[in-house]
């Protein structure tokens, strides 16, 4: 008996040494496996940029929908709490944010509501504003409240240096009353990336005296 166990000994060795060599050929390596999810990892990025990055109309129509809800939104805002709301729009950061009018007859941002705080646009994105037909810049001085040079602040009794912060900001260019009146406007988010494929394209938003708003576009610029 003791000679058949010394016979078998040697097969299981050699069994057990065939079925690890087996176990190698078939598992991979901790290199192996990162190096799997590495790949993984950067072909569904270079497909998701692909996806988003080559349809700008999709984002601008997204940022077109959004700025509608919360403008329609912040109409309803300013009837409920009878407060006299605006739209600020700055052309040359970009961006837009609603600010409201305190009991000081100023216009300063809803801290308490984050939806109505500034909102960036992305990049290659413009903002065109129109006025009862006329297009307004941030240079017309119907809405620049800085008579002098803005390192100079206005008193009653002298002209004294001020700071850039205490500088009031701009009020709105849209107004949002509590009647459910707005400023009549057109606004138009303008898609412009130099050298790209993508020809020029914008959306707009319209308003006429009270809400809703339309949405027009996409649109060949």
């Amino acid at each position: 008996m003791n000679s058949q166990l010394s016979a078998s000994k040697p097969q299981l060795i050699n069994d057990y040494q065939a079925l690890g060599q087996q176990k190698r050929i078939k598992g991979f390596t901790l290199i192996e496996l990162l190096a799997v999810i590495f790949i993984i990892g950067l072909v569904v990025s270079l497909v998701s940029f692909t996806v988003i990055g080559e349809d700008p109309q999709d984002k601008i129509e997204e940022q077109t929908r959004r700025l509608q809800v919360i403008f329609d939104m912040a109409s309803d805002y300013a009837v409920l709490n009878q407060m006299q709301l605006g739209l600020r729009i700055d052309d040359k950061e970009m961006s837009y944010e609603f600010v409201a009018l305190d009991d000081e007859q100023k216009w300063s941002p809803i801290d308490t509501q984050a939806i109505f705080s500034k909102t960036q646009l992305p990049e290659h994105v413009t903002l065109e504003l129109t006025l009862e037909g006329l297009e307004w810049q941030s240079e017309d001085s119907l809405f620049d409240s800085r008579i002098f040079d803005e390192t100079l602040s206005v008193s009653e009794d002298s002209v004294q240096i001020g700071n850039e912060e205490d500088i009031e900001p701009e009020p709105p260019q849209v107004l949002i009353l509590s009647s459910g009146e707005i400023t009549p406007f057109e606004l138009r988010l303008i898609f412009d990336e130099p050298f790209s494929n993508d020809p020029p394209f914008f959306f707009a938003l319209q308003g006429d005296e009270v809400p809703p708003l339309t949405r027009v576009g996409p649109e060949p610029l």
